[in-house]
């Protein structure tokens, strides 16, 4: 098992845009294998290569049994349908708060061997996919909350055991526009 450290709200690489894959070789294997070994240790649903502190579009997911892995998505919307629910971070632990997303998303990428693949979601498989490229964009779900929703997940970051107060990171806005409007690609 490789299970790797997750960097944790405020590390800079958490707001960095990822770059492109450009080499499907053992190295972005080793990646994807860690990746998905983490993100089981930790019973996430996601979990994006600069959450190892890997600039990478790269990530992993785990929802409804079906374990896997896209590299280089590109997401497509089917329709305006929306979601609104509860979403969290494994790089924000124990955080929770009801996030708007798309219902439904196509994301189109490659596996770790560079064959083209295409992934149809709704619903879970919908936001994970898009919180996770999202990660491959230096941003966060913080960054897609009104101010009412910032304000609680702050004061939750505030109260856990792992926020550094001496060095209290920022939520920016985010670059997509608030709300699920600006999701599109």
């Amino acid at each position: 098992m490789t299970v790797q450290s997750i960097r944790l709200f405020g590390d800079p690489v958490l707001r960095t845009p990822a770059d492109l894959v450009a080499d499907f070789d053992k190295e972005l294997r080793n990646l994807v294998k860690d990746l998905t070994d983490t993100m089981l240790d930790e019973d996430g649903a996601g979990l994006a290569a600069p959450q190892l502190g890997v600039g990478l579009r790269v990530f992993a997911f785990h929802v409804d049994d079906v374990v896997g892995h896209i590299v280089n998505p590109v997401l497509s919307f089917p329709d305006d349908e929306e979601q609104d629910g509860p979403e969290g971070c494994l790089s924000i632990p124990g955080v929770y708060v009801d996030t708007k997303r798309r219902q439904n998303v196509l994301a189109r990428g490659f596996d770790q061997h560079g064959e083209a693949i295409q992934l149809v979601g709704a619903g879970l498989l919908a936001r994970c996919v898009q919180h996770e490229t999202d990660h491959l964009d230096g941003v966060l779900f913080l960054d897609r909350l009104d101010a009412a929703g910032k304000k609680d997940a702050m004061q939750q970051i505030r109260a856990s055991d792992w926020y550094n107060a001496a060095k209290p990171p920022t939520v920016k806005e985010s670059p997509h526009g608030r709300g699920i409007f600006g999701l599109g690609r």
